[in-house]
């Protein structure tokens, strides 16, 4: 008998051989054969393995995604020389950064198996909370005050999400639709219609430095630690390569997807701080569109939209892919329409990365 149903497997079995990744992985007696000896040999035990074999997996996708990089970043010099200068580097890292800190968060999202589109709009409320709390027109907080409502809001969010597709079981997609939906009106609200503009110097200064760059490498480092070191990461693999076999092995998939949620709306507040601090100026209409992005660089980046298959390496590669053809659209001085081909080439890549996953998948 061959079977994925553990029940049928141990009724009918005298003698049962378990498969994982196509290998054979233990063999039981009836007697030996218990639900939790099946799922131990069935599912990877410690996150080293289930790095190696996502590592594995994910090595062509990433190295394709690398390749890509390079021939773009070659086809800028070319056009433009001064595209390797050391402050166009710099400039490159900043714009880049806010989206690798959000799709290091997404990453885990996907993962998981889930969707959040609602980071952008929860990017512009974090940033109005931030406006509004420190700037001297409006409350003038302390900026540390302020700074605090701004990940607090982000944590807010990001926990509201979790709550809703865990507990109440809501579909992601339609949750973070209505949230994305009240987060914009909340932002609205409060900014009753007015940009935010006379932030403190404290507060501007954040977005003058490179502050931005180290944190979206902390922010990548601590990703590719989940997903590679810890149990956590495990977690999120099994939930995103078949959830009915991570419940049956004991797994609360329910506590790993509140935190990668709430994980998720933390890293749109960091983004949203420095992101607001380096325009100076807040407008209702911060935020908009931010979920594209962070999505398309997690998409790009070889993670499959099904779940279960990604890497955090890989988002920071396609995050960075997208800066940069961002920046070669600007040297190439298209004007207003640079903004129309970015976003053509963002659904273009996404439609790629999408059809080459669903290509993979009909191989194995």
């Amino acid at each position: 008998v061959i079977s994925s149903e553990l029940n049928e497997v141990m009724a009918l079995g005298d003698r049962i051989l378990v498969m994982r990744q196509g290998r054979l992985a233990g063999e039981l007696s009836k007697e030996q054969a218990t639900q939790e000896r099946i799922l131990e040999l069935a599912l990877p035990k410690e996150g080293e393995e289930v790095t190696r074999q996502t590592a594995a997996k994910g090595f062509k996708r990433e190295f394709a995604v690398a390749g890509l990089l390079l021939a773009t970043i070659i086809l800028a010099t070319v056009v433009n020389p001064s595209f390797l200068s050391l402050e166009n580097l710099r400039d490159m890292l900043v714009r880049v950064a806010p989206a690798v800190i959000v799709g290091t968060m997404m990453t885990l999202v996907i993962l998981a198996r889930e969707i959040d589109i609602s980071v952008g709009s929860l990017m512009g409320l974090c940033a109005a909370t931030l406006g509004i709390a420190a700037s001297p027109d409006r409350m003038g907080l302390p900026v540390g005050v302020a700074i605090v409502a701004c990940l607090g809001i982000g944590a807010l969010g990001g926990l509201v999400n979790g709550l809703l597709v865990s507990y109440a079981r809501i579909p992601s997609i339609i949750v973070t639709l209505g949230t994305l939906t009240l987060f914009k009106g909340a932002t609205e609200l409060a900014m009753g219609g007015k940009w935010i503009e006379n932030m403190p110097p404290a507060l501007r200064s954040f977005g003058t430095g490179n502050a931005v760059i180290f944190v979206a490498i902390a922010a990548a480092l601590i990703g590719i630690w989940i997903t590679r070191r810890t149990r956590l990461g495990m977690r999120v693999f099994a939930i995103g390569s078949n959830p009915n076999a991570a419940a049956l092995n004991g797994v609360r998939s329910n506590k790993v997807r509140l935190f990668v949620f709430t994980l998720t709306g933390i890293g749109a507040a960091v983004a949203a701080l420095f992101s607001a601090t380096q325009l100076q100026v807040i407008e209702s209409g911060f935020g908009s569109g931010f979920e594209l992005v962070a999505i398309a660089s997690v998409i790009v980046g070889g993670t499959s939209i099904r779940g279960g298959r990604g890497s955090v390496i890989g988002t920071v590669l396609g995050a960075s892919l997208l800066g940069i053809v961002s920046t070669v659209l600007i040297f190439l001085k298209l004007g207003q329409s640079s903004t129309y081909w970015e976003r053509a080439i963002q659904g273009g890549l996404i439609l790629l990365a999408v059809l080459g996953d669903h290509i993979n998948r009909r191989k194995r």
